[in-house]
């Protein structure tokens, strides 16, 4: 009798239970579409952020100390120490190799610029460089894909030989230099001859720089093999207390607690394990741009949760809105039910039934739904699809029980006040 009078209600009320499962199938969707994306999203953000440059800065260690202590920073000629250049491709054998996405190294000098004789900060860089590294992988890295958001007038110089050079647009005004110019710099009574290949506008002291290819470089400052630091951009997991506290002393954690740091993508994690496989070196994060990683990570993820939360609220009150003009319009029928003995606790239950497998049924179809939006959302902002993440199912099933179950209280309790002589009869 009980599944006779669900199946009677389907079909006497299919219009407003169409209603009811469209409402529901709307909220689940969008509640999977954003919960995946959210789960998703923070490769996704760390990898778009990576295009706007480092945040690794690697050391010697001698430099990374002077610079702590007094603010000195290496190439100042106070304590000048370098990195061995054979040493980089170990970057890429640490625990989270994979999430090194590039690194280029710098050698500093300073020197002069001819005809003019002015004194100009130099740097020699990997403009781009093929490595072949000591697990048998290869890897292609450099300036050009760290620093790809640059605005450059002419293009960028290829490999880590040669001899073309990037001008910064502040040099490049003062020294009267554009793409295609000759030019001659002089450092320590040795004298090379380069073209400028491209004038690039940064926004930042690195306008002040002119970069030339590492070997010629190293030529021109007599330190062959050597570099002065190494930018690293890594994907990184956004720091909490734990990774706070193993960043200022690794030897403070629990055996439990370290093997979580060191196992979890924490930048300060990355920093350890590059100067385990470094020699001489000390890693330090460019905390700005870390931070900033973190904090539009984070609000990503707020914002979305908030639009699941809203669109969840919304199908609640939309639910309510037609569980309750449902119920309504069965107020005679109801009353009749309770007038031939049947108690609240039964009536309320049919109710309750008709409606869960109306929200059954809603909530599949809008998961699937919303698996679509998903893969949408993930090529229309990311340009990659959206990982599926097991997670959601659970949750949003329990969320579409929790919305349904909201949204059928103000029916339930108007059920539960209806009596059947002021139904039947009137007042």
């Amino acid at each position: 009798m009980f599944w006779r009078m669900v199946k009677g209600a389907f079909f006497r009320q299919k219009g407003k239970m169409l209603m009811i499962a469209f409402t529901i199938a709307l909220g689940s969707s969008l509640a999977t579409a954003m919960l995946n994306v959210m789960f998703d999203v923070g490769d996704k953000v760390n990898k778009e952020l990576k295009t706007y440059g480092a945040n690794i800065n690697v050391l010697p260690q001698g430099a990374s100390l002077l610079d702590s202590l007094y603010g000195v920073a290496e190439g100042e000629g106070v304590s000048d120490k370098y990195l061995l250049e054979e040493d980089l491709g170990k970057i890429k054998t640490i625990f989270w190799a994979f999430n090194i996405v590039d690194f280029t190294p710098y050698l500093n000098l300073t020197a002069r610029l001819g005809p003019a004789g002015t004194d100009v900060k130099v740097s020699g860089v990997w403009f781009s460089q093929h490595l072949e590294l000591p697990t048998g992988e290869a890897l292609d890295t450099g300036m050009s894909r760290m620093k790809s958001w640059w605005e450059l007038s002419g293009a960028w110089p290829s490999g880590s030989a040669g001899n073309s050079a990037m001008v910064g647009s502040s040099v490049a005004r003062k020294a009267a230099l554009s793409p295609g110019d000759a030019m001659r710099l002089e450092a320590g009574g040795k004298t090379m001859d380069f073209t400028v290949a491209s004038v690039f506008n940064a926004g930042g002291a690195e306008d002040e720089h002119i970069y030339v290819p590492l070997a010629a470089a190293q030529a021109l400052a007599g330190k062959e093999g050597l570099v002065s630091r190494v930018e690293v951009s890594a994907l990184t997991t956004p720091d909490n207390e734990l990774s706070r506290r193993a960043a200022q002393d690794p030897k403070s954690l629990s055996v439990a607690e370290w093997e979580t740091w060191y196992c979890t993508a924490y930048v300060s994690a990355i920093c350890y394990q590059i100067d385990e496989v470094m020699s001489g070196s000390v890693s330090k994060a460019i905390r700005q741009v870390a931070a900033s990683e973190g904090a539009i990570l984070e609000k990503t993820q707020l914002l979305m949760l908030l639009i699941t939360v809203l669109s969840l609220a919304g199908s609640a009150l939309g639910i309510s809105n037609l569980v309750t003009a449902g119920v309504m319009e069965r107020a005679a029928e109801i009353g009749l039910l309770k007038a031939l003995g049947a108690h609240s606790l039964p009536v309320s239950c049919l109710v309750l039934t008709e409606i869960l497998i109306t929200g059954i049924i809603g909530g599949c179809l809008g998961y699937f739904a919303g698996l679509g939006f998903a893969q949408i959302i993930g090529h229309t902002v990311f340009g990659s699809a959206i990982t599926i993440k097991p997670l959601v199912i659970p949750l949003v099933a329990a969320l579409v029980l929790l919305v349904t179950l909201a949204g059928s209280i103000p029916s339930i309790r108007f059920l539960l006040s209806l009596r059947p002589a002021e139904v039947l009869h009137g007042r």
